[in-house]
């Protein structure tokens, strides 16, 4: 089978949780014999592949124009849908006149507002981009959404609000799990001390925007006895959310870029939790993998976290630095419940994923008579 991937245009420029979701697991259906391509350039090339998995319906101008032409040559389809709104942090969080017309519009009328505004300022303009600006944000989602054979979402419960929202009368769907990579995630592997210093932190590993509340994370941890070690890069329209971090932030606070899986893996290694105190999460990559190494965990209790974590994890309001400091005095003074990891990995490793994402392909391609 071979099988051809299309994500949004700055997947590894602005590299985030739904990148190593596309990397792990292209690794890991290859290892179950399936061809995988990744789309890189503005006009793939369709034949020959039995199936096109898309990613990622929260931004749909980066895929409608490649849904229409693909369903016009009848090749199979599924979506990783990566669905959940952020209407709720742009409501809240957002100042002046970007929080009144967050308050004033529809949220799809401002997600479509947003859009637009990010294919002028970041010049990402192309002709599929006329056919979004034409429909609309919610129209380009729904016809998405109406015309992909497979839905793969990263829960049911995820897979029930995509339903709903899209109002979806008939659909497939199939959840497939977000994941861990158990090899290297490891915490019996010897690593090499370069993080020593932090030992015992507090740490956020995410992107560094206004939706992963890294501020009111800084804000809950001043005059707390811990250090707390942000692991990110903004992104590229969070700049200044992120100097206002900077500014924000005590002499307990240390920022550290970008970094690759085994440096993250270290880092988990000397912490003793992790918090990602979102406005929406599916779960959140950083929170499986700092479980993985023996981190107590901090979440949004939005989302499906609980659906993930059940639990095991604490949960707290993103927004409300009192709830979240209360969350962390907590995390940062219980034992880590062992239990925990073993959970995870029964349940949520790429191999799991592999398999529900074969399983699905498998379905689409019967669904077109193709299997």
């Amino acid at each position: 089978m071979k099988v051809l991937f299309i994500t949004r245009p700055t997947v590894f420029s602005g590299p985030g949780g739904d990148t190593i979701q596309l990397l792990k697991t292209k690794e890991h259906l290859e290892l179950l014999g399936v061809t995988v391509d990744i789309a890189d350039d503005k006009e793939p090339d369709f034949m020959g592949y039995d199936l096109i998995h898309f990613f990622n319906l929260r931004n749909p101008q980066d895929i409608l124009q490649y849904v229409f032409k693909v369903k016009q040559l009848s090749i199979p389809t599924v979506l990783s849908t990566i669905w959940g709104s952020y209407n709720e942090c742009d409501r809240k969080t957002r100042t002046g006149f970007q929080k009144w017309i967050a308050n004033n519009v529809s949220e799809y009328t401002l997600e479509y507002l947003k859009t637009t505004a990010r294919i002028i300022l970041n010049r990402n303009f192309h002709s599929g981009m006329l056919r979004y600006l034409f429909k609309g944000h919610y129209r380009s989602q729904q016809f998405i959404a109406r015309n992909i054979d497979v839905l793969l979402p990263n829960s049911p419960t995820e897979l029930e609000r995509v339903v709903s929202d899209m109002k979806l009368d008939s659909f497939n769907g199939l959840w497939v799990a977000n994941a861990v990579d158990t090899s290297v995630f490891d915490s019996s592997k010897k690593f090499s001390g370069k993080y020593k210093e932090f030992e015992g932190c507090l740490l956020s590993a995410a992107r560094v925007e206004i939706r992963k509340c890294q501020l009111d994370i800084i804000k809950a941890v001043k005059d707390l006895p811990y250090k707390l070690v942000i692991v990110g890069k903004p992104s590229p329209n969070s700049r200044a959310y992120y100097d206002e971090c900077v500014r924000e932030a005590g002499p307990n606070v240390v920022f550290i870029n970008h970094v690759d899986q085994d440096e993250l893996a270290e880092l988990y290694h000397v912490a003793k939790a992790h918090a990602l105190i979102s406005w929406m999460e599916t779960p959140g990559l950083s929170s499986l993998e700092a479980a993985m190494m023996n981190c107590n965990v901090l979440v949004t209790d939005r989302g499906d976290t609980k659906f993930y974590f059940e639990d095991f994890a604490e949960y707290c309001e993103p927004g409300d630095v009192e709830s979240i400091r209360h969350g962390i005095i907590s995390v940062m003074n219980k034992e880590f419940n062992p239990d925990f990891k073993s959970m995870i990995i029964s349940n949520f490793t790429w191999q799991h994923t592999a398999q529900q994402t074969f399983e699905a392909y498998q379905l689409a391609l019967r669904l077109n008579n193709k299997g």
